[in-house]
């Protein structure tokens, strides 16, 4: 069963492509049925996301010496990866902070060099056991979908607009899944 798991994931890291996007968009489109942010702000964290990460890919110094992921939600944006230097690391957090509509940057940037394949492959396989995991939420009235889920080195990052209830019950489920290091919240209360 485990590797079958994992060699779907595998699977699903390889053959990302077109029909991605296309899955991606009707995924999208869907899950802002039940998100809490308007369509028009789940659009904005998009934009966001795919701004700063232009920004990297179009800076061909900080493209090769840093490995960014960023992730926006309700505005607030996450970032994670590596910079070689404190240099590099200063530089992202700033195209970040420059980035229109961005109202608070979370950085949780190492130091060093990127990951091996291996680690975000673990990474992806994580996330997807937290996300499963969310399904088992006993609260009637929530829906795992609400939970943005990033998983960096074995750290899982928690954003989302929850209820304190709904925070606590993700967190504790969250916390015992074999291979979770630790869980960061970064959820914003309704």
């Amino acid at each position: 069963m485990k590797k079958a798991l994992l060699l779907i994931l595998l699977l699903a890291v390889f053959l990302q492509g077109c029909g991605a996007v296309l899955v991606s968009g009707a995924a999208t489109g869907a899950a802002v049925i039940h998100d809490r942010r308007s369509a028009g702000t789940v659009l904005d964290d998009k934009n966001i996301q795919f701004k700063i990460m232009s920004g990297v890919a179009g800076d061909a110094d900080l493209n090769e010496h840093s490995s960014l992921s960023a992730t926006s939600y309700n505005y607030a944006v996450l970032l994670t990866g590596q910079a070689e230097n404190e240099s590099y690391r200063e530089r992202l957090i700033e195209l970040a902070r420059n980035t229109p509509m961005v109202k608070r940057v979370i950085d949780q940037l190492e130091i060093g060099f990127p990951t091996t394949i291996a680690q975000d492959t673990h990474d992806t396989y994580l996330t997807g056991k937290v996300k499963l995991e969310l399904l088992n939420i006993g609260i009637p009235s929530f829906d795992p979908t609400r939970v943005k889920v990033v998983t960096e080195k074995s750290v899982v990052f928690l954003m989302g607009l929850v209820t304190q209830e709904e925070a606590a019950a993700v967190v504790e489920k969250v916390r015992y899944i074999n291979g979770v290091e630790r869980v960061v919240k970064i959820f914003e209360y309704i």
